[in-house]
């Protein structure tokens, strides 16, 4: 029982590392997005 304890405990500690380090490159990923978004309105270049 004792294993099973430090089992989660490992995987819930590497789900909190993991989560932070995902959550820090999606808000990267996501103010790109935004910005080439932006550059392509004000330029007014259509690409469909």
């Amino acid at each position: 029982m004792l294993w099973l304890a430090i089992v989660l405990f490992v995987l819930w500690i590497l789900g909190w590392l993991v989560f932070h380090v995902a959550g820090g490159l999606i808000h990267i990923l996501l103010v790109i997005a935004i910005i080439v978004f932006l550059v392509n309105l004000f330029t007014g270049r259509r690409t469909v």
